[in-house]
């Protein structure tokens, strides 16, 4: 049977899983912007305020596997719309939050529907557009939403904090997400597949991936010397040697081994670790260099990135373009020297900011290559995958960018709180050497990315076309 979509159709269905995308990583960051706001009316304790940010990072970086894998075998369309609709309630519920706990829960809520959100969001993608060109230009707007979220975030956060308050960063989520589960109606609903979810190994990978966003999470507070948080990590080692043991045997693998056989594959998994390391950890000490040495106010702070989302644009249009002539290897590649070279640019800050000289130019050079970089390697892990598994190689990128955002934010916010405690005082100069050092570190593990991707990706420039349960044709 071959199903066919209008024009219209096929535009309203690319617009609602973007805007899906888009939503769920807009939660990145709106809130951040609000915490000082929350904390004030809530009386919120110091110890407990940033697990309002980690416990959405922490839901959605370690369910982000098992909500792929439940979208192979329940049905995309079906789990993108639970997702949705849990991702809707929880925000009205965070919107009304009567105290922190309850703010927590919701957050951590919001995550689990991320999580069904997302893998299958970018899954659909690759099984609803057949056709190659249309199928890279509905990826392309998909990577331009991962990166214009975390802007969008800002600005809206900051702007919504000072015109109506913080609970509006979440009531915000209610009206966004009613459209967006309108218009899944319009996606091709594939067919649910045989076979069961795995229960040992579901049970197993979860709490090996919570114990490790935990732990990257945790490092991020404690610094080095926490005893638990060592602790937490040998449980995860554990856990996930565990599970890569029942994994190979199990008739049901929530993660099928053979999708790390091809070398292509497992590249583009462990670049785009290090691809999302870089940005996100310099996203976060710029922000913090602006609003701490600058004195900039969180609204001003959100309009300063707006060449990030020019950038980010730039790439993700470019991107396809480049690889139907190009290999993702050296795509790739490009994107994360860009975001090298513009990380070590802004390593160059001082206590007098120079924005259009410097700030500015950096910011395209590091969103340029984040967009190509992050086109590449989507194409390199999920294009050539068997309809059946689409959604489990969706979920393993997705959770390889988010533990690479958190990552990110842990490794240089610790470098940069090190060098700055190391001075002996917390001066705008020394606050600056903290932030130089660790943007310096940001630009080390971006040229690491292009080495890995030079040497694990594939050369040549194939069709990357997709094994489909279905022939279907949808044109845009």
């Amino acid at each position: 049977m071959t199903a066919t979509k209008s024009t219209s159709g096929g535009l309203v269905s690319l617009l609602v899983i973007a805007s899906a995308q888009l939503m769920v990583v807009l939660d990145d960051s709106i809130v951040n912007i609000a915490l000082p706001s929350i904390q004030r009316e809530l009386e919120v304790a110091p110890t407990m305020l940033p697990w309002v940010v980690n416990a959405y990072i922490l839901a959605f970086g370690a369910l982000l596997l098992l909500g792929g894998r439940i979208g192979d075998l329940w049905g995309r369309k079906r789990t993108l719309q639970v997702g949705i609709a849990v991702f809707v309630v929880a925000s009205l519920v965070g919107g009304v939050g009567l105290s922190v706990e309850m703010l927590i829960a919701a957050r951590a809520v919001q995550g689990l529907g991320a999580a069904l959100a997302a893998p299958n969001a970018l899954a659909l993608i690759a099984t609803t557009f057949s056709e190659r060109k249309v199928r890279d230009q509905a990826l392309s707007l998909y990577g331009a939403m991962s990166g214009l979220g975390i802007v969008v975030g800002l600005l809206l956060g900051g702007l919504l904090t000072d015109q109506l308050g913080w609970r509006w960063v979440f009531f915000i989520n209610v009206p966004i997400g009613v459209l967006v589960l309108l218009g899944t109606r319009t996606l091709v609903a594939a067919e649910r597949r045989t076979g069961r979810l795995g229960t040992l190994g579901a049970v197993l990978g979860t709490a090996g991936m919570v114990a490790l966003v935990y732990a990257i999470t945790r490092f991020g507070e404690s610094g080095c010397a926490d005893p638990i948080t060592y602790a937490v990590i040998g449980a995860a080692l554990v856990l996930l040697a565990m599970f890569v043991r029942t994994q190979r045997s199990s008739r049901n693998p929530l993660v099928p081994p053979s999708l790390f056989r091809d070398r292509n594959r497992t590249g583009a998994y462990l670049t785009m670790l290090g691809l999302a390391i870089g940005p996100m950890g310099t996203f976060y000490v710029i922000t913090l260099y602006m609003q701490e040495v600058v004195d900039f106010s969180p609204l001003q702070t959100g309009l300063t990135w707006l060449p990030f989302a020019l950038g980010i644009v730039l790439g993700a249009g470019t991107a396809p373009k480049l690889l139907m002539k190009i290999a993702p290897r050296y795509v790739a590649a490009l994107g994360a020297l860009l975001g090298a070279g513009g990380a070590f640019w802004f390593s160059t800050i001082s206590v007098e900011p120079s924005y259009w000289t410097l700030m500015a130019p950096a910011m395209v050079l590091i969103a340029l290559g984040f967009g190509l970089g992050t086109i590449a390697l989507t194409q390199a892990a999920v294009y050539g995958v068997a309809a059946d598994r689409a959604g489990i190689a969706s979920a393993l990128l997705n959770s390889a960018q988010q533990i690479g955002v958190a990552l990110g934010l842990t490794i240089l916010a610790g470098v940069a709180a090190t060098v700055t405690v190391g001075t002996g005082s917390t001066t705008p100069s020394s606050l600056v050497d903290g932030y130089s050092t660790a943007l310096v570190v940001g630009a080390g593990i971006l040229l690491a990315s292009a080495v890995l991707a030079l040497l694990t990706l594939r050369a040549g420039v194939d069709d990357a076309e997709q094994t489909i349960e279905e022939p279907r044709t949808i044109h845009v």
